[in-house]
C-alpha cells in the first residue's frame, strides 16, 4: 500500500523559489528538470525509505536529486504507522545544514 506524500508549506515555497530561480517558465529544459524534481518527490509514495538519514537528525531522511553542482536535497520525515511522508524542505545541496527552527 502506498504512502501519502504531503508537501509542507515551507517545501512548497522552496519549490516555487527553485522554479523561479531556474526560470522554468521560460526554458523548456529547465521546466523538464523541475518536473523531474517533482516526480522524484512523488516517488516517495512507493519508496519512502530509500533516502539516507540526514546529518541534522536521525528522524529525517534526504533524497538527492540532480547532479553536481546542481544537486538538491529533498528532506522528509516518514510516519510508518500512518503511512505518510512529509516533505519538509527542498534545498540546494551546497547550502548549510538547516537549523532546528526550519524543521
Amino acid at each position: 500500500m502506498p504512502y501519502l506524500v504531503r508537501v509542507t508549506d515551507r517545501a512548497w515555497r522552496d519549490l516555487e523559489a527553485i522554479y523561479e530561480f531556474i526560470e522554468a517558465d521560460s526554458s523548456e529544459r529547465a521546466y523538464s528538470w523541475f518536473n523531474d524534481l517533482v516526480k522524484a518527490i512523488g516517488s516517495l509514495e512507493r519508496f519512502p525509505l530509500r533516502g539516507a538519514v540526514t546529518p541534522e537528525s536521525q528522524k529525517l531522511r534526504q533524497l538527492l536529486f540532480g547532479e553536481d553542482p546542481n544537486t538538491y536535497r529533498i528532506i522528509y520525515a516518514t510516519n510508518k504507522r500512518k503511512r505518510v511522508v512529509s516533505v519538509l524542505h527542498v534545498r540546494h545541496g551546497a547550502r548549510d545544514a538547516f537549523e532546528s527552527e526550519e524543521r
